[in-house]
């Protein structure tokens, strides 16, 4: 099968002195049949191309190899090229095989025999074989085999993409007549890819030793030509991957570069299987067309459609991801019906004019996904999307070139001696643009994040100021607190705001609804509003209604709170809404339920009354305790809680304790102990 590109069949090579025969010199005189006649061949420092005609039978017998056999009876053929081009990869000196000179329904073996009268060779003889064939081939020179390309075993022949080969007959066979016979081999499924697949397609060239060396040379050469723009390709897939997983390493919620990278893996291994069939015999025909054809096409259409998608910020919902894996999944089973070994054995010949324009029609959804996401795209993104489409086109086009044939678009063009398909300067064209508008969105993105970073620092600076750092003394009272924010700006918040008229301090723990920036500028403005409140009237109740209407006022604002006024002789006032009671002695304090501050205009809140004595300790706590989760997701829960308090734990042993288990959210333990004793022998001593 022609799947590796096929060289240019090469001009009569000749050196000074050197004088080739332009073709066959046979007499037709008399009822002998030219074919039936040796091909004369005068071999000087040059080549022959062995035109023919050849002996043809399609069939298999190993007989047919010997010089003797009878074989007036086959058919001829002429490797004279009619048209001079090769349909599929458009090189010259191409011949239509037997599907196409009347045997449409073959495949398996058959057989070219050509008798050839050899003088003038002063060393040794080689016969180059054309590098357009379908599959395999033996070749056999006086019934003694010389070569060949293909395992052939008994339990039938592996074939490979065509390579240039050239066999050195035996060193006794310098002149006189020479059979030359080969036996050629043809997957079943080749006939169904062209209409002239089968046998050779060129003709086989016989010269001397050196003389053939050198075209062989000259064709790998030509084969470097045409397929080494992979390896430039391969560059650029390189460097595409790099930037892929380098952005994906620093920016792990941005998907788009993770789909990046996995186009590009795909595309490699696409570009590694044509360049190790190319020049290897490393991986058989049919598992190459399996992997490139089957799995790997299908693979990176369908990952460029996920690619964009993300990278338009549409990310990859349900209904696109099934419809885009669907479509991948339905054009590779068809694909792969279309290829060996299932074409022809398993599925029928009929069905194959089926699967054709199915694959068509499957890969024309995949685009018009492609074109569903784009527009989608452009609306949500209007500068960046406009400036992704030349990237997106030249995707399409990237995946599509073999459908552009339709148009009589050529899709193939030679730069420097180097052919270059339209499907590789499309992607390399379009990962280029690709990486250089990755590397301008992680720029950007760097710079947000500086920005970033420092609203986040000065976010984190005001709320140092506006929460207290150092713990105002009070008389009467010991007060000592933990406060442990889950990121770098937290969402609880207490103010201690002393008044020094009576001798009294009000107390008021709270915690937003949110996290991060938009709950520490929350904060701020709390406890801007605790501050104004308590200047107008520190009762405790009066304070909490005054913030829940601030807070309804802004909507989507709401908080938990707890304020608690001491009195200089004990007497404590607390007021709840929403938020955890606190303990008293290591119990807990029994309370009215309310909600939240920020949750209903005109909410009046329930006082509660008790006597603070000396060594009483209230201790206050936002939820980030009772909420911390270990990894197997069970909560440290009231029931921890209750025993630290009953062990009278400290405040940091409690913060310690919830942020072991593991923290999920701010923590705040608040502690105040009434002391009278202490500040009463202070002032004694004093």
């Amino acid at each position: 099968m022609r799947w590796a590109p096929v060289a240019f069949w090469m001009l009569l090579f000749c050196a000074a002195g050197g004088v080739s025969t332009a073709a066959a010199q046979v007499p037709a005189s008399g009822n002998v049949a030219a074919a039936d006649l040796p091909v004369q061949v005068h071999l000087g420092e040059s080549a022959e191309n062995l035109y023919g005609p050849w002996h043809f039978k399609v069939g298999d017998d190993p007989a047919w190899a010997q010089p003797g056999l009878d074989d007036r009876g086959w058919e001829t053929v002429d490797l004279h090229s009619a048209d001079g081009a090769d349909p599929d990869l458009g090189t010259s000196g191409f011949v239509p095989g037997w599907t196409a000179q009347g045997h449409a329904g073959y495949s398996g073996f058959a057989w070219y025999r050509l008798r050839v009268n050899v003088d003038g060779a002063r060393t040794a003889l080689s016969l180059k074989m054309p590098d357009a064939f379908d599959d395999s081939y033996q070749v056999f020179v006086n019934g003694e085999k010389i070569g060949q390309f293909g395992d052939f075993t008994r339990r039938g022949v592996t074939a490979y993409s065509s390579l240039p080969r050239g066999f050195r007959f035996p060193a006794n066979l310098r002149s006189g007549t020479i059979v030359i016979a080969i036996r050629v081999w043809m997957d079943s499924a080749t006939r169904f890819y062209t209409a002239d697949a089968g046998g050779l397609h060129g003709p086989p060239v016989l010269g001397l030793a050196p003389t053939i060396a050198t075209q062989v040379r000259l064709d790998w050469d030509e084969a470097a030509h045409t397929v080494g723009s992979g390896f430039l390709e391969m560059l650029v897939l390189l460097l595409a991957l790099v930037v892929a997983l380098t952005h994906f390493g620093i920016q792990r919620n941005d998907k788009a570069y993770l789909w990046l990278g996995l186009v590009v893996i795909v595309t490699l291994l696409g570009n590694l299987i044509v360049l190790l069939v190319s020049f290897t015999t490393l991986i058989p025909q049919t598992p190459a067309i399996l992997l490139k054809d089957v799995l790997l096409t299908p693979m990176r259409i369908g990952l460029w459609v996920l690619f964009w998608a993300s990278w338009f910020g549409l990310g990859t919902p349900r209904r696109l991801w099934h419809l885009t894996c669907e479509l991948v999944l339905l054009l590779a089973v068809c694909t792969a019906m279309l290829r060996p070994p299932l074409h022809g054995q398993v599925v029928s010949l009929h069905a194959g004019r089926v699967l054709t324009p199915a694959v068509l029609w499957l890969k024309l959804g995949l685009a018009g996904v492609l074109i569903a996401v784009t527009v989608l795209g452009i609306r949500r993104n209007r500068a960046e999307g406009w400036m992704s489409l030349p990237a997106v086109l030249l995707t399409a086009v990237a995946n599509y070139q073999s459908e552009l044939r339709i148009f009589h678009i050529p899709i193939t063009f030679s730069v420097l001696r180097f052919d270059i398909s339209l499907g590789e300067v499309s992607t390399m064209l379009s990962l280029l643009l690709v990486t250089w508008m990755g590397s301008r969105r992680f720029l950007l993105a760097q710079r947000r994040k500086v920005q970033w970073e420092l609203e986040i620092q000065q976010a984190r600076e005001l709320q140092e100021v506006i929460i207290p750092s150092r713990l105002p003394q009070v008389p009467g009272l010991h007060i000592e607190s933990d406060y442990r924010p889950s990121r770098e700006v937290g969402g609880d918040f207490f103010q201690i705001i002393p008044n020094r008229a009576d001798g009294s301090v009000l107390v008021i723990v709270g915690d937003v609804t949110g996290k991060g920036l938009r709950a520490g500028m929350l904060v701020a403005l709390i406890v801007g509003a605790i501050d104004a409140a308590a200047r107008e009237n520190p009762d405790p109740r009066h304070v909490l209604v005054s913030l829940n209407e601030r807070l309804c006022e802004r909507g989507y604002a709401t908080a938990t709170c707890l304020a608690m006024r001491i009195t200089a002789d004990g007497v404590t006032a607390i007021v709840n809404a929403g938020h955890l009671p606190p303990y008293l002695n290591g119990r807990e304090v029994e309370m009215d339920g309310a909600l939240p501050l920020g949750t209903l205009p005109g909410l009046d809140y329930t006082s509660s009354r008790f006597q603070l004595h000396d060594g009483d300790a209230l201790v206050l706590m936002t939820d980030g305790v009772v909420e911390a989760q270990d990894n197997e997701g069970q909560l440290f829960g009231f029931d921890r809680t209750a025993a630290l308090m009953a062990a009278n734990a400290s405040v940091r042993e409690v913060a310690d304790a919830a942020e072991d288990f593991g923290q999920e959210d701010d923590i705040l333990v608040l502690r105040v102990e009434r002391r009278e004793q202490v500040d009463l022998l202070a002032s004694v001593a004093a």
